[in-house]
């Protein structure tokens, strides 16, 4: 079944900032879907947290974890690339997409979205 727009929670994480990543945008992620705050939650890794994220080991464990908990997590093809790391963000288990038109279409359906 899919999640209605009440069901389900996008987080567009765009900070290059590491305490950004680390207490807000992947907490909050984390504890939205493993406590049972939204039943869908999907991060979406767009422009510098991309190459933060592929750069610290920290934040690639903690993709991990939401990953394993069931985040959905995505990233923007046109950002990874810009930055040279759609091969390392896909070796994380990150599906690496264009993700414009997707975004424009979660906006203009009304699901949930915060924006880091």
């Amino acid at each position: 079944m899919q999640a209605s727009t009440q069901d389900k929670l996008f987080v567009l994480w765009t900070s290059g900032d590491r305490d950004v990543a680390l207490k807000m945008a992947l907490m909050y992620t984390l504890n939205a879907k493993s406590r049972g705050w939204w039943r869908e939650v999907c991060l979406i890794v767009w422009g510098p947290s991309a190459q933060l994220l592929v750069g610290d080991t920290e934040l690639r464990n903690k993709i991990a974890e939401l990953q394993h908990v069931g985040v959905e997590v995505v990233a923007c093809s046109a950002c990874a690339n810009a930055y040279g790391v759609a091969g390392d963000l896909t070796a994380l288990g990150i599906e690496v997409k264009p993700m414009g038109q997707p975004l424009s279409d979660i906006l203009q359906e009304g699901y949930r979205v915060l924006s880091v």
